[in-house]
């Protein structure tokens, strides 16, 4: 990403305080939504703000409205995208850390959902999030195409092709056999594009959909999220190798001890760098072609792959 990232426009991008600004934005449109939800139960509405609400640097809500700028439009066109990208985020991430998933009792640095409400709300308010995040698309896009667009962009990001198919190959296929070392870094880049690399992708492209932007412009914006959301999964491996629960604010190095197919596990930490570094220098190509209206964006990119939790 040297190109864009040597200039000093996105040097001078306080990172740090833009992610804060937009993550306020996105937590004031959710909370105001989700607290107009009639008839909502108090236990399954504390319950999804416990999740929704919490701490967090609503990464994919910031590359919607990010990339909504970059293309041209303004972030606040974006918001309707951001705040269905976060209720199926945190849907996932509720349903991931329940017993029969990853069984984790640690997220965002607090107990985990059902730790706090049982399993069973747990499942219901993730339930609830992933149908809200279409009643907010249909309720919140006022022009019926672009909501169309926005809706099928967010299926095909979450569904069977997508998080949750992703999740099925981690979950019911976590191990991997001796064999063809190809066809294991297939798999895994396989998984990484479902699992984590689908949602982020359509956090680009739902952002550029709401500014308006052409199909051609799409292309770009495809290559970009694909290049970003693998990154960033890259990075995720990389942390659960180098990092602290404390500093993560969750339970690191569980993907070694059952022996998950990861980027290190396969191909060790200093070809797993190279892998981000070919990933970084991508998005910069496209990062370079938006121009100056992409500085901003540029830069959180560059932080997310040069994060430390």
């Amino acid at each position: 990403m040297a190109t864009i990232l040597a200039d000093e426009r996105v040097k001078s991008v306080d990172v740090a305080g833009l992610i804060k600004a937009a993550a306020a934005k996105t937590d004031q449109y959710l909370r105001e939504f989700v607290q107009s939800r009639a008839g909502c139960p108090q236990v399954l509405r504390d319950s999804i703000e416990y999740s929704l609400l919490g701490p967090g640097k609503r990464i994919r809500p910031v590359l919607a409205m990010l990339t909504a700028q970059a293309v041209g439009g303004s972030s606040a066109d974006a918001l309707p995208a951001a705040g269905a990208l976060e209720l199926i985020h945190c849907f996932s991430l509720v349903h991931d850390d329940l017993p029969a998933m990853d069984n984790d009792d640690l997220r965002r640095g607090r107990p985990t959902n059902h730790k706090v409400y049982g399993d069973a709300v747990a499942i219901l308010a993730g339930d609830a999030m992933n149908t809200m995040a279409f009643e907010l698309l249909a309720e919140k896009v006022a022009d019926p195409r672009r909501c169309s667009l926005l809706v099928l962009e967010l299926a095909g990001a979450t569904g069977s092709g997508g998080m949750i198919g992703g999740q099925i190959l981690d979950t019911c296929h976590p191990t991997d056999k001796p064999g063809d070392h190809a066809t294991s870094l297939e798999k895994l880049q396989r998984i990484h594009r479902m699992k984590t690399g689908a949602l982020i992708n359509a956090a680009c492209r739902m952002g550029a959909i709401s500014a308006g932007a052409d199909a051609a412009m799409l292309v770009d914006i495809d290559t970009l999220g694909h290049a970003i959301g693998l990154a960033f999964q890259i990075v995720d491996d990389l942390l659960d190798v180098t990092s602290s629960d404390q500093q993560m604010g969750k339970r690191t190095g569980k993907d070694a001890a059952i022996g998950k197919l990861t980027y290190p596990s396969l191909l060790g930490l200093d070809e797993t760098r190279r892998h981000l570094a070919r990933q970084q220098e991508i998005a910069a190509g496209i990062l370079h072609k938006l121009g100056e209206r992409a500085a901003d964006l540029a830069a959180v990119v560059h932080m997310l792959a040069n994060r430390e939790h």
